[in-house]
């Protein structure tokens, strides 16, 4: 009995002693941090990794935008220059790009300020229209104003609604993926040179050309520094169109804010009208109703002719150097075909008849109209 309440003693001092071990509570250290504060400090972390990790989705994705920024482009500022020549006048196309003989076109989704990106097509007689182009007034780009400068500019309006790519070779019209607030010089005189290149070319050898204009944006301005124009003729392997060069969103003599698209005259056209006795009309703002379209059709909607002031133009001049009679506008310099749309529109003291030829007219200082006298400039 003795023994068996010693066993019985040993075993319940045991169970004591194992149920005090369970029980008991560890004490806390400094050096090691509690549960609680380490499952804190791992949610913070947590926090701040996933914050981070946003930051940076938000910041790429501010990068990743349709439209092409400044400074994605080294660009001289504007000297007087309707444009200049990028990567020594190759365009960037890749190596299956330059291969390629389907026809297609891309249209950047407009970006949260409404502002065009890049538009790429394959340049065919496939794509070109084969109707005439409608109306494109109840299209407003980014930074769009109708205002007019009569003194300044011959038919009167600064801005056009310009498409990137132009209807007469694609076909598109009231497309607002593809029209940009474009200045009439350059909507008219700069990027024509450039699409009536490519007409000619496509309509005369019904080969592709690739074809690629980006609007180029400063920040947050609502209209374009101007644009990269690209082009590649694909069946020559570049032989017959091959240029990439940045057009300036300009007019001479009027000062253009890009922030919003407001402008006025410039200080030196002030300057210069004060010198000669004249006076220039201030800007006028116009009601969109009242304005006409001007986003005029630069090269004509039919694929088997250019337009009928150029028409007119291969008809009737056989050479820079022949005499016959102009139209001057001795305000803007330029020289006009008697015939010229732009006529009509020239205030009457700007307006000069003279007999002479080109190459005579260009020693003087004055420059063929881009719209009736293209093929001179």
């Amino acid at each position: 009995m003795r023994r068996l309440y010693r066993k019985i003693c040993i075993i319940a001092m045991c169970m004591v002693i194992i149920t005090g071990a369970n029980g008991c509570t560890i004490p806390y250290s400094a050096d090691q941090p509690a549960e609680s504060e380490t499952v804190a400090e791992d949610t913070e972390t947590t926090t701040e990794i996933t914050e981070a990790v946003t930051e940076t989705t938000e910041e790429t994705s501010e990068t990743k935008t349709d439209f092409q920024t400044a400074d994605e482009l080294v660009i001289a500022p504007y000297d007087g220059e309707a444009f200049v020549q990028l990567n020594d006048n190759v365009p960037e196309f890749t190596e299956d790009e330059k291969r390629s003989t389907e026809a297609f076109e891309n249209y950047s989704e407009l970006d949260s300020l409404g502002r065009c990106g890049a538009a790429f097509a394959n340049i065919c007689k496939e794509i070109m229209p084969t109707e005439e182009r409608g109306e494109i007034g109840d299209v407003r780009p980014s930074g769009w104003h109708v205002v007019k400068y009569p003194d300044l500019i011959e038919d009167n309006y600064l801005y056009n609604r310009s498409h990137l790519i132009a209807f007469s070779l694609a076909g598109e019209n009231a497309n607002e993926k593809n029209l940009i607030t474009g200045t009439r010089y350059l909507n008219q005189e700069t990027m024509q040179i450039f699409e009536l290149k490519v007409l000619d070319y496509v309509r005369s050898t019904d080969n592709h050309v690739l074809y690629r204009v980006t609007p180029v944006f400063e920040g947050d301005n609502l209209v374009a520094t101007g644009v990269q124009m690209e082009a590649w003729s694909v069946e020559d392997k570049g032989e017959g169109i091959c240029f990439n060069v940045f057009c300036y969103n300009v007019q001479p003599g009027i000062e253009i804010d890009y922030v919003t698209g407001d402008s006025s005259v410039s200080e030196e056209s002030k300057d210069t009208a004060k010198e000669s006795g004249e006076t220039i009309e201030e800007k006028g703002e116009t009601k969109e109703s009242e304005a006409e379209d001007s986003s005029v059709i630069l090269i004509g909607a039919d694929t088997e002719s250019t337009t009928e002031a150029n028409s007119e133009t291969k008809t009737v001049v056989s050479g820079e150097d022949e005499e016959r009679t102009y139209i001057l506008n001795t305000n803007s310099k330029k020289i006009h075909l008697p015939t010229c749309s732009s006529v009509n529109d020239m205030a009457e003291k700007n307006k000069q008849e003279c007999e002479s030829s080109i190459s005579e007219l260009k020693k003087k200082g004055y420059e063929p109209c881009g719209r009736c006298l293209a093929e001179y400039r």
